[in-house]
């Protein structure tokens, strides 16, 4: 479970970067205005809704990539990928017109021909919503041709001894 707070620098828009997760929200708490308590006694910031409740396929992740520390699993952030494609500058909001059409135009000169079919007829009924199409879309790009990863150099490692780097 990588750490943000490197990556936040990069971006416009900080917030772009919500908090990642952090294991003991999910095995102390269930309810998640009490684990934002608890975090904001610990000095840290609250979680966002959209985060908790991504909380059980997060976990079931983590313990999918501990159980398999042989395995090259990284983390990565759309909106850094994003931002390596556009050379470096900032983005508009991705659920912009600006930031929507930008981001079809960098997928689309990096080999994602169909992403306006995706974007239309594919997704229909599927309940992916357009950004979510274009940020897979740029994760699997990292996947396949990463470019970087913050922070760099040496890994820093969790409790867990698992890498907290996100790639992009």
């Amino acid at each position: 479970m990588a750490i943000v707070w490197p990556a936040r620098g990069c971006v416009r828009t900080p917030r772009a970067l919500f908090t990642g997760a952090r294991r003991w929200l999910w095995q102390e708490f269930r309810d998640p205005d009490a684990a934002n308590r608890e975090a904001l006694r610990r000095g840290q910031t609250r979680v966002s809704r959209q985060l908790w409740h991504l909380g059980n396929k997060i976990m079931e992740a983590d313990a999918f990539v501990r159980a398999n520390p042989a395995r090259d699993i990284r983390e990565v952030h759309p909106e850094l990928v994003f931002l390596r494609l556009n050379g470096g500058t900032p983005l508009p909001r991705k659920k912009s017109e600006e930031g929507d059409a930008l981001r079809r135009k960098l997928l689309k000169r990096s080999g994602f021909r169909e992403i306006d079919r995706w974007l239309t007829e594919t997704r229909i009924g599927t309940g992916a919503k357009r950004d979510d199409v274009l940020d897979a879309s740029a994760v699997a790009l990292a996947a396949h041709q990463p470019s970087g990863c913050v922070p760099e150099g040496p890994q820093p490692l969790d409790a867990h001894d698992l890498p907290m780097q996100i790639w992009f």
